[in-house]
């Protein structure tokens, strides 16, 4: 069938079992566009801005499971994607981006609009192309597709010349073959990795974001049977274990729980899967798990020995690594270090929360009542900030999936858009545990919500400053608030009106359930802002380069 790029482009996304696309028009994609509109096989979702389609891509792909994919005009429309490349290619989200371009005549002229997007994206994707000839459209789109999904995932740019997009060229469908994850798994590696679990006797396990890429928590719970050994996570690994587990001790590292770093300091064996190292959770590498060997699981090679030294490791796919070496291990009897991290959990006071209903909103107790009353079946995405600990804290996340947020990158104003696509793609309530900061960033989208009246409730955690640097700044710059109390008028009630959304404001602790459960029960977006004082902490947090045994509690301030 002969089709021009732009047909062939859209065909080809159809062949990659993609049903949504996220984006926003311009010049260099119009002849896109044109056939995006009476193509019917795909959803087009219109957002306010790239970087907000950038995010839904982001959001869609980590609720899903699939490529999310986004598109952009040519110059600062591509631009505009490419925080979000970044933050999907540190979080290691399987996406592709199509950035349109000047036509091939007009390339190196400093056309209007025109941007080496390519060239800029080069270290944030894992691989990008230029479509030179309409002859190679439907391969690169194939390959593109490949290179995101295979190994770890990660973002691909495919950028298309505007003439491109309307030259001819025949177009067959092809058949995607099956992606199966990592390469087969080497024995030797196995048996050592058996060897060392083996040989410890305070094992304890670190849950990463590669456990939900790879949804290996049955998996995971078999394993942690095996060994009866405490489990904690890191923030990209929420979910993939159940928070329910009675041996799980919650998030590890610089805001971890007591039970978490007090495990990791006396382990003899730190089995870490799926994770890598990150500072937000070794803190000083020097002294972090320095009682420990350590056994790095992961299908990323590159991971191993980058930030803390390997004793032993298997490179592969996750899940399959666990069920190689399970069936290899023996089951351990519950013993003195099963009771030793039990008695940890007991101890662990960290996530007390004392309420006064005429006081200012406590944000973990509405985190707390968020997870309450949506019995914890809900998708959960997070801004960047104190918002996101206390969305760790007060929320208990049992499926992999569901808690979605900017870990490597850090991205405010990631949460609103990612929200947009997780509930475009599972079709389901999700709600953006926000700080005002963040939220102002990206609040835009607010009109993209509107306009496919999606499920989607901000529950805004306003305490009128940048929460986190302002707690660093009281904290550990003897309380020099430098430009991070914004006092500013802005009213997010009326904001939420003003673009068609329900607002909510809520003063007290006594009013956060109703708040709650009416913004559940309208039919369409909602903002419910929340009055958190500025004083407010996101504790316990570990002090800037000490050992993560070093925890600042709530009692510490």
């Amino acid at each position: 069938m002969k089709y021009n790029g732009s047909r062939i482009l859209l065909e080809c996304l159809k062949e990659q079992g993609v049903d949504t696309i996220f984006g926003y028009p311009g010049g260099a994609i119009l002849n896109i566009y044109d056939a995006l509109y009476s193509f019917s096989d795909i959803k087009c979702v219109l957002t306010s801005h790239e970087q907000g389609a950038a995010h839904a891509a982001d959001g869609y792909a980590r609720a899903t499971g699939k490529v999310g994919v986004c598109l952009a005009t040519s110059g600062p429309g591509a631009t505009n994607l490419v925080t979000g490349i970044a933050t999907a290619y540190m979080d290691s989200v399987p996406m592709v981006a199509i950035t349109g371009q000047v036509s091939t005549s007009m390339i190196g002229k400093d056309s209007f609009q025109e941007v080496a997007i390519t060239g800029i994206t080069m270290p944030i994707t894992k691989h990008n192309f230029i479509v030179r000839r309409v002859e190679d459209l439907s391969d690169i789109i194939r390959k593109a597709f490949k290179i995101a999904k295979e190994g770890r995932p990660g973002p691909v740019l495919v950028d298309i010349p505007k003439d491109i997009t309307a030259a001819e060229y025949d177009y067959e469908v092809q058949e995607v073959s099956s992606n199966e994850k990592g390469n087969d798994v080497d024995q030797n590696q196995i048996n050592n990795a058996v060897e060392i679990i083996n040989e410890s006797k305070r094992p304890v396990i670190v849950v990463g974001g590669g456990c939900n890429i790879s949804e290996a928590q049955e998996a995971l719970e078999e394993f942690q049977n095996k060994l009866k050994c405490p489990v904690c996570s890191t923030m990209m690994g929420l979910g993939a274990f159940s928070g329910k587990h009675p041996m799980y001790t919650g998030l590890v590292g610089m805001h971890g729980t007591p039970a978490s770093n007090k495990s990791i300091c006396e382990s003899d064996l730190i089995i870490a899967i799926g994770a890598r190292f990150s500072d937000r959770v070794i803190s000083n590498a020097k002294t972090f798990g320095k009682k420990a060997k350590v056994l790095h699981i992961d299908i990323d090679e590159a991971e191993v020995s980058k930030n803390i030294k390997a004793d032993s490791f298997v490179i592969g796919d996750v899940k399959k690594v666990l069920k190689e070496v399970c069936s290899n291990l023996e089951t351990r009897e519950r013993n003195e270090w099963t009771e030793f991290a039990l008695e940890l959990l007991r101890n662990d006071n960290s996530k007390s929360v004392k309420i006064d209903p005429k006081a200012s909103v406590n944000p973990v107790y509405v985190v707390r009542k968020l997870y309450e009353l949506t019995d914890g079946d809900a998708l959960i995405t997070t801004e960047v900030g104190q918002n996101q600990i206390w969305a760790t804290q007060g929320y208990i996340y049992t499926k992999p999936r569901t808690f979605l947020t900017s870990g490597g990158l850090g991205t405010m104003g990631y949460g609103f858009g990612a929200a947009i696509g997780a509930s475009v793609g599972k079709n389901k309530m999700t709600f953006d545990i926000a700080g005002d900061g963040s939220f102002r960033m990206n609040c835009n989208e607010l009109a993209t919500a509107v306009r496919y009246n999606l499920p989607v409730k901000i529950i805004l955690l306003n305490n009128s400053v940048l929460g986190m640097v302002r707690q660093w700044q009281d904290l550990f710059y003897e309380k020099r608030f430098s430009s991070t109390t914004l006092e500013r008028q802005t009213d997010f009630v009326k904001i939420a009106e003003g673009y068609g959304a329900l607002g909510i404001r809520v003063n007290t602790n006594e009013e956060v359930e109703a708040a709650l459960k009416k913004a559940m029960e309208y039919d369409g977006p909602v903002v419910v802002d929340f009055y958190v004082d500025k004083d407010e902490m996101a504790t316990p947090i570990v002090p800037p380069g000490a050992s993560i045994e070093n925890m600042l509690t709530f009692e510490d301030n």
